[in-house]
């Protein structure tokens, strides 16, 4: 799906509608010490592994996209989620 790069969005700093650029949300990398984490190392390391038993799971194909939206007034900068399911979204070329 095409995405522009500037929306007209409310910005909650200068209480108006203001034009926002949108650039696209990459996760950061996990924390090494979380607390997942380290309960998996140890279920990890306990006895001597035996015979696991595969359990299929279905993931699902698409994600809803999540965008960072900066005001070009006071260049706040927020998450801005679209609401639906897409598999790939891209950014509109000006023409």
């Amino acid at each position: 799906m095409n995405i522009p790069k500037t929306i007209s969005t409310y910005c909650q700093k200068c209480n108006t509608h203001t034009d926002h650029k949108l650039k696209a949300f990459k996760t950061g990398n996990p924390r090494t010490l979380s607390l997942g984490q380290r309960k998996n190392i140890r279920r990890q390391k306990k006895g001597y592994g035996g015979k696991t038993k595969f359990v299929k799971t279905v993931k699902k194909q698409n994600k809803k996209p999540t965008f960072i939206a900066e005001c070009s007034a006071c260049k706040r900068k927020r998450y801005f989620v679209i609401p639906k399911r897409m598999k790939k979204t891209e950014f509109k070329t000006a023409a």
